[in-house]
């Protein structure tokens, strides 16, 4: 993998409740934290990771362009302003976080532009998210399928996204899975409690398992601190074959995320 298969995601907090969230994640031995500028808290993980002390080189830092800025003018300045915010010179991974509505400004020149910042150093890793197939092929014929990171989507046991997955796979791009547990719905599902059981794990432990051995990273988020660690756990599991295809059989299409302003016309 381009970049790491576990990671917290901080999507929807804020404030005193970001910091402490990621204070706690990586005295528990978290590395890598997601963020977007659209999410409002980059400088309170900023804040964060310089009161934990650990090694700027120890960490993998995400953060995605808001559509705002996806014009060739502005993306490049809005990530040297969220890198004041991380306090940091560079992230490792930064994502186009949704297609430009309506097509606004040109995949040609958000991806041009999102590949100037990794060659002046301001990150290390350029990606996608929330990409279709035809909008992956467009990324990729601008900047070769080799410098696309990966397509972070939604992607859990009720959404399994196989069509854009498999694209993806075929292409080196890696997929990050967002909303793994589906806003915990899959928290409360018969199936993934009875393979949870055989294997003394939490459901979310065995959500989280699934995706990794599919090959997918995985952000998932909490503000409590054991189901941090809990999460983190599941680094550590290993599905069976049988395991994989019951929750493989879950797939509904169930598709939590499709804000009108930003969506494509999804595969």
């Amino acid at each position: 993998m381009s970049i790491p298969a576990f990671g917290l995601g901080t999507f929807r907090l804020k404030d005193q409740v970001v910091i402490d969230v990621v204070r706690t994640a990586l005295e528990l031995g978290y590395r890598t934290v997601d963020t977007a500028q659209i999410y409002g808290n980059e400088a309170e993980i900023g804040q964060a990771i310089a009161d934990s002390q650990v090694p700027r080189d120890e960490l993998f830092i995400t953060t995605k362009i808001w559509v705002d800025n996806f014009a060739a003018d502005k993306l490049i300045p809005s990530l040297r302003e969220s890198l004041a915010k991380l306090r940091t010179d560079h992230v490792d991974l930064t994502l186009i976080h949704w297609p430009s509505p309506k097509n606004a400004v040109a995949v040609s020149e958000f991806m041009t532009a999102l590949a100037e910042a990794k060659a002046l150093g301001l990150t290390r890793q350029i990606g996608v998210s929330n990409f279709t197939i035809d909008l992956m092929q467009q990324a990729i014929a601008v900047v070769g399928a080799g410098e696309i990171a990966t397509n972070q989507i939604e992607l859990h046991p009720y959404l399994q996204n196989r069509k854009v997955a498999e694209f993806a796979r075929s292409q080196g791009i890696q997929v990050t899975s967002y909303m793994t547990l589906a806003y915990g719905k899959v928290i409360n599902d018969p199936v993934i409690a009875a393979i949870a059981a055989r294997h003394q794990a939490t459901t979310a432990q065995v959500t989280l398992a699934w995706a990794m051995q599919l090959g997918y990273a995985v952000i998932p988020s909490s503000t409590r601190r054991d189901n941090l660690a809990s999460n983190l756990a599941a680094v550590g599991l290993r599905l069976s074959d049988a395991d994989m295809a019951e929750i493989a059989a879950l797939d509904r299409g169930e598709r939590l995320t499709s804000p009108a302003s930003v969506a494509p016309h999804w595969d």
